[in-house]
Formats: structure tokens, C-alpha cells, sequence
């Protein structure tokens, strides 16, 4: 049984749809993950989210469902743009106005091109690998080749990043700063940044009007015709700073993976 969507997902649908195709182009017949988690409304449809109260007492982010790996369509690219300035900081530089250039669109407005430069830069999966290491991420694997819509994540892992970038720079499991100053406040801005179009997914947990910093994934698999619909990012609810990780699988449309995110951030923070 599939969600009815609402005309303003359907008007987001259409927005984005211009972007699927592309991303089909970096690789969607990947398996579904071997254990399913947490049914949401269908026998092959799942969602596992990860929240962590950064404003809160511990740091150990609380999961809901199954933490199996998904793949991570569009969200991989904060990933990408961390191996960057990883990069750069090593080399004791800043960005390059070429690198600039990719980054922005990659992250702002999900620009499948960019995120193809870059990851050539970093080295693809292996260049992905060694920058998650020193960033705290355990269950993290590049996709194959050029295909980094095909990375597998956990949602908790997608905590690990984003603490690498929002929680004053301490990698999870490391207790050391990867990013420096400069390269968290670059992602976090351009992450606060997204394109109004593609805004839906975990701000709809944070609070009416307050910041919001975000990424979107989405992509439609070709074997099965089915839909990867993710979202990450730093919403505000009463004061509180939350870091928030949905990943779902299984969607027979777009805009049911979008309301079944929605809905799974919502009660997650709740």
C-alpha cells in the first residue's frame, strides 16, 4: 500500500525529476540491502533513521529501524565535498576556483556533473575510504568505479559526518578534528544553501521558520523500477540543535519516498 501524494509532492516531483536522469546515469541497478528494515506500508518498502541532540547530554545517536547500508544516491556528495577539502587542507591550501566551481552546484543545487569531477579528484571509492577514516565513518563503501550514486551507507555513519561537520569538528569514534574551521563552515553553509525546490525531507522535523542545513538523495533503481529516496542534515526543535540521518528504499514513486522520509524524520525527532 503506497502513500496517496499531496499536490505540493507532486509539484516537487516534477522539480526534480530533471535530475534523475543524469543520476541514473552514474549506476542504479545495485541490489536491495540484504536485511530490510522497519516495513513502512509494503513488503519491499523500508527507512531507517538516525537522530542525535547535539544541545543533549550524550553523543550517541539514537537509531530507529535496522542500521543496514542503503545506497546513498545524492547524500554521498557531502561525503565528496568533505574528501575535498580533506585534500586541500593536507596540502595546505584553499580551494581552487575550479574546485569552487564544482562544489557549490554539487551541493546546492545536486549538480550530477560536478559530483562526477570531484570524484575523480579524490580517487574515487578509495579516495571516499581514506578520507572517512580519519572522518570517524565505519560502514561506508564507495560505489564501483565512477559510480558514486551507488555508495553504501548506514544512517548512523551519516551522523558521523555530519558531527564531522556540525559538532565542532570531532570525528565520532576518533575524538579528533578532520575538518578545520573553515572547511565545516563551507559545507554547512552550502548545505544551507539547497535550492528551495529540493528543501523537503529532514527540515520538516525542525521547527517552523528555524535554520536548517540539508542534503537530498533520491534515484530510481533500474532493475526493479523502485525508488532510493534519502535525506540528511541539522534541523532546530525547541532550542535544540538535532543531526538527522533518513535513508529508505523501495518507494514505487518518487513522492512516496519523499512523504515516507517526512514522515519517518518527523517521528524520529518526536
Amino acid at each position: 500500500m503506497s502513500l496517496r501524494p499531496s499536490p505540493a509532492a507532486r509539484a516537487r516531483t516534477g522539480l526534480l525529476l530533471a535530475s534523475v536522469g543524469a543520476l541514473l546515469a552514474a549506476g542504479t541497478a545495485h541490489p536491495a540491502p540484504a536485511s530490510a528494515t522497519v516495513p513502512t506500508g509494503g513488503t519491499s518498502t523500508h527507512a531507517t533513521a538516525a537522530v542525535l541532540d547535539l544541545d543533549g547530554t550524550g553523543r550517541t545517536a539514537e537509531v530507529h529501524g535496522d542500521d543496514s547500508a542503503y545506497d546513498t544516491a545524492s547524500i554521498v556528495k557531502v561525503d565528496i565535498l568533505a574528501a575535498v577539502l580533506l585534500q586541500a587542507q593536507d596540502a595546505g591550501r584553499q580551494l581552487t576556483a575550479d574546485e569552487r566551481g564544482h562544489a557549490e552546484p554539487m551541493i546546492k543545487r545536486s549538480d550530477n556533473a560536478s559530483a562526477d569531477a570531484l570524484w575523480q579528484q579524490i580517487g574515487q571509492a578509495s579516495g571516499l575510504a581514506a578520507a572517512n577514516k580519519r572522518l570517524g565513518l565505519t560502514s561506508t563503501t564507495g560505489g564501483p568505479g565512477s559510480k558514486w550514486g551507488l555508495t553504501r551507507t548506514t544512517a548512523s555513519d551519516q551522523i558521523r559526518l555530519l558531527r564531522a561537520v556540525f559538532d565542532g569538528g570531532t570525528a565520532a569514534g576518533t575524538g579528533a578534528i578532520a575538518l578545520n574551521a573553515d572547511s565545516r563552515a563551507y559545507i554547512g553553509t552550502l548545505m544551507s544553501q539547497v535550492v528551495p525546490e529540493q528543501t523537503w525531507g529532514v527540515p520538516v522535523a525542525g521547527a517552523s521558520g528555524s535554520p536548517r542545513a540539508l542534503k537530498n538523495g533520491w534515484l530510481r533503481r533500474t532493475t526493479s523500477g523502485l525508488w532510493d529516496v534519502n535525506s540528511v542534515g541539522q534541523v532546530t526543535v525547541k532550542g535544540h540543535r538535532y543531526l538527522v540521518a533518513v535513508l529508505s528504499n523501495g518507494s514505487s514513486s518518487m513522492s512516496d519516498g519523499v512523504a515516507l522520509v517526512e514522515r519517518t524524520a518527523r517521528q524520529a525527532v518526536a
